[in-house]
C-alpha cells in the first residue's frame, strides 16, 4: 500500500535528455500517510541526484521508500524499498527491485526487462537479500512500467489535452503477472497543497472488485496543474475509513515554486 501510494557529465546529460521532462535529478518528495487521525507511516519518492549509464545511455534512478512510525508500529513495523531504473528517453525501466520487510516477513527481487526483446528475467533472493532462491523467464505483450515508472510515466505524458472521461492506459509488469492500470481522468480540482492553493488534474484508477476498496473507483490521485506535474495527494476509500497519503516536502523541484 506504501508503495502504491540517481559524474561529472551530469549537468550536460540532463540538458540532453530530461529538458522536456517536469521532472529531474536530485527531486525528493515527501508524504505522510495517515489513517483518519492517526499518522500511520512516511513515504518518499527520491531520484538520485547523479544519472547512471547503461551501455552508454543515461539512466535514472528511482527509490520509493515507506516506513511506519509511532503508534502504527504496534501492529507491524514497516520498512518497504522499491525502485527502478528509467530511461528518461524512452520512459521505460530496464530493471526494478523492491526489499520488503514487513513484520517478519521478507522479499528481496530483481526484475531485468528487455524493452526490445519483450521479456522480462526475475531474481529472487533469500530474506537476507544475499542467495539466490530463484530465476524466472517471462516473455511480455509489449512495452511495460514497473509500480515505480509508472508515476513518472504519468507526470511525462501532455496531460492539458485530456477531455473528462479519458482513459490512460499504463501496461506493467508485476509479481509475475502482466496488468494494465486504466487511469480515468476526472477533471480538475482546486487543492489546499504544500504550496498553496494549486490546481490539479485527478484521476482515478479504475481497480478490479476486492475486499479492500470500496466504491468502483475507490483511489484518487491529484496532480499538479504545472510545469511539475506533482502527485500531490493519493487517497484510497477502504471498506472501512481511507488512506490518505498528502505531500509534506518537495526538494530538487525543476521549477522552484
Amino acid at each position: 500500500m506504501i508503495a502504491l501510494l540517481l559524474c561529472s557529465g551530469a549537468i550536460y546529460a540532463q540538458d540532453s535528455q530530461t529538458e522536456d521532462l517536469p521532472f529531474t535529478y536530485g527531486e525528493v518528495l515527501d508524504f505522510e500517510v495517515s489513517y483518519g487521525w492517526l499518522n500511520l507511516a512516511d513515504a518518499k519518492l527520491e531520484i538520485h541526484r547523479k544519472p547512471e549509464f547503461v551501455n552508454d545511455a543515461e539512466h535514472m534512478r528511482i527509490d520509493a521508500y515507506g516506513k511506519t512510525k509511532g503508534a502504527a508500529k504496534v501492529f507491524g513495523k514497516v520498512k518497504d524499498n522499491w525502485g527502478s531504473i528509467l530511461n528518461p528517453e524512452t520512459m521505460l525501466p530496464i530493471q526494478s527491485y523492491r526489499h520488503i520487510e514487513e513484520g517478519n516477513y521478507r522479499k528481496h527481487e530483481v526484475i531485468d526487462f528487455g524493452q526490445e526483446a519483450k521479456v522480462a528475467y526475475t531474481t529472487l533472493y533469500d530474506r537476507d537479500n544475499k542467495k539466490v532462491k530463484e530465476k524466472r523467464f517471462f516473455n511480455l505483450p509489449g512495452e511495460v512500467q514497473d509500480i515505480v515508472s509508472g508515476f513518472y510515466f504519468l507526470r511525462s505524458k501532455d496531460l492539458t489535452a485530456l477531455n473528462k472521461g479519458e482513459t490512460i492506459v499504463i501496461q506493467g509488469f508485476f509479481d509475475k503477472e502482466v496488468y494494465k492500470i486504466e487511469l480515468i481522468y476526472e477533471g480538475t480540482e482546486n487543492l489546499v497543497t504544500v504550496f498553496g492553493r494549486q490546481q490539479t488534474f485527478v484521476f482515478s484508477p479504475k481497480i478490479p472488485e476486492n475486499k479492500l476498496f470500496r466504491g468502483d473507483f475507490p483511489i484518487k490521485v491529484w496532480v499538479t496543474q504545472d510545469e511539475n506535474k506533482i502527485p500531490v495527494k493519493i487517497k484510497a476509500n477502504l471498506f472501512i475509513g481511507s488512506i490518505d497519503l498528502d505531500l509534506v516536502s518537495a526538494k530538487g523541484l525543476k521549477k522552484p515554486y
